[in-house]
């Protein structure tokens, strides 16, 4: 026998309101709170514009998470919302009801909506999204600047209608807005239309920067100024920068670059690949460093002598749990440099990368002391460097006693290839088989993954053959 479930007062509430927009707006007012989510939702899907835009406009949380709800963003359902905010702040004062702060339209909130969506959870007064106390002595006051957060990707190639009319949207209202994200990724834009947007962006919400696009040196150097106003950037990725080999101003572009990191108070975590303009110029950026780093990254570019020598003894990399060095080349250095860089960072170092680094056995060997007394160290990856069976045997052993190294990639001993660098499947396996015997005998189990790949993890595309080499102990 079937089991009848009535709906609840909820849905009715709905199904009336929805059914004649016309008698949306004079409810709104005394609707109780935890009706708001799920008509909301309803109206949202079934593009109910004018609930929508009644419904913004006495919203009674602090944040209206939009972003939540689309899968597919609707230039209709967001001019609807829009078009409610465009009420608010022609108002003098906050509605009664309405706490409207925050227009969210990343792709968060899902729990908000879950919660109140009154199918599973149950609700209760104490959530921490429930509706803030009414504050008459802001109420009585004129609306403050609303926030709406974005995911900010500057790419032209994706460039939609919906992207279009929000930012048309905001700059007309620059002063009653602010525009704010956390994230912001720059693909592949001009110059031009990335100073336009980020016009209309308050930069000190931005915490991460990511630069994917090949750049001149004189586009990063125009850049840089908005780079120093992003005081709250924790991560920086740049990448591909290119130095004209015409370029008259390079030193004053890298001088107007380095010096904006004088004003990043927060950043932890820089990345940067193929940063040739630094080589001969690390420390410029060095000493502009205010904080410690937790993560460094500078790859698949050339530096000197002295650049190496400056890391290790740069002050602020001493708490680093990241460093990858990898497609450096640092076959001509002395390997005491290395070593120091090592022992600087031994006791909070996590992740190592230095693959195609041009490494040789004796370089390897230089720095295996201080490489056992990297007690964090989680994973290390050497692919890439040509090193024989006899170095790796006393690589095996010198990292047997680092307790938490749980990930090992290491390139294939010299002696699999042939004098024409082809790689030989029968004398691997042997070689395979003298690795286990010696991880056997120094009795702790552990996995390493032995390829001729320079970056197994990437899959580089000259990748030739990856073998994993699992001992365990019973």
């Amino acid at each position: 026998m079937s089991i009848w479930n009535p709906p609840r007062l909820l849905d009715l509430v709905g199904m009336s309101l929805l059914r004649d927009e016309a008698l949306a707006f004079a409810p709104l007012e005394d609707l109780p709170t935890e009706f708001f989510p799920s008509l909301f939702m309803e109206a949202f899907h079934g593009r109910h514009s004018e609930t929508l835009k009644a419904m913004v406009q006495a919203w009674p949380f602090v944040r209206l998470p939009l972003g939540g709800l689309m899968e597919m963003p609707h230039v209709g359902t967001l001019q609807a919302v829009l078009d409610g905010l465009d009420v608010l702040l022609a108002q003098k004062d906050c509605p009664r009801r309405c706490k409207l702060r925050v227009l969210d339209l990343r792709n968060t909130g899902q729990d908000f909506w879950s919660m109140w969506s009154g199918s599973n959870v149950r609700v209760s007064s104490s959530s921490s999204m429930a509706p803030v106390a009414e504050d008459r002595s802001r109420t009585e006051q004129p609306l403050a600047p609303l926030e709406v957060f974005i995911e900010l990707c500057l790419n032209e190639g994706t460039m939609d209608e919906f992207f279009i009319y929000l930012m048309q949207w905001v700059e007309k209202r620059k002063v009653s807005i602010h525009l704010c994200c956390k994230k912001l990724k720059i693909v592949t834009m001009s110059t031009e239309n990335i100073m336009k947007v980020l016009s209309m962006v308050q930069l000190d919400c931005i915490q991460e920067v990511q630069v994917n696009c090949t750049w001149h040196l004189s586009t990063l150097a125009v850049f840089a100024p908005l780079l120093g106003q992003m005081n709250k950037v924790q991560r920086l990725l740049l990448s591909h920068i290119h130095v004209s080999a015409l370029e008259r101003q390079e030193q004053q572009h890298v001088v107007q670059i380095t010096s904006q990191f004088l004003r990043l108070h927060h950043l932890r975590d820089l990345r940067m690949e193929s940063p040739s303009f630094l080589q001969g110029r690390l420390d410029q950026m060095l000493r502009c460093l205010k904080t410690p780093l937790e993560n460094l990254t500078i790859t698949h570019c050339l530096i000197t002598e002295s650049d190496l020598k400056h890391l290790s003894q740069c002050l602020n990399i001493s708490q680093l749990k990241g460093l990858d060095l990898s497609g450096v080349t640092l076959t001509d250095f002395s390997p005491e440099l290395l070593e120091v860089l090592l022992e600087k960072v031994a006791a909070t170092l996590q992740e190592l990368d230095l693959n195609l680094c041009g490494i040789m056995d004796c370089q390897l060997e230089a720095i295996l002391p201080a490489l056992s007394h990297c007690s964090q160290l989680k994973t290390f990856s050497i692919c890439g460097n040509l090193l024989s069976m006899a170095v790796m045997e006393k690589l095996l052993r010198h990292t047997d006693g680092l307790p938490s190294l749980i990930l090992e990639l290491y390139p294939a001993p010299r002696e699999s290839y042939s004098s024409q660098r082809i790689l030989h499947l029968g004398r691997l396996a042997q070689l395979q088989a003298e690795l286990i015997e010696i991880m056997r005998n120094l009795g702790r189990p552990r996995t390493i993954w032995i390829s001729s790949s320079p970056c197994p993890r990437w899959g580089n595309e000259i990748f030739c053959h990856e073998k994993t080499i699992i001992y365990c102990c019973f």
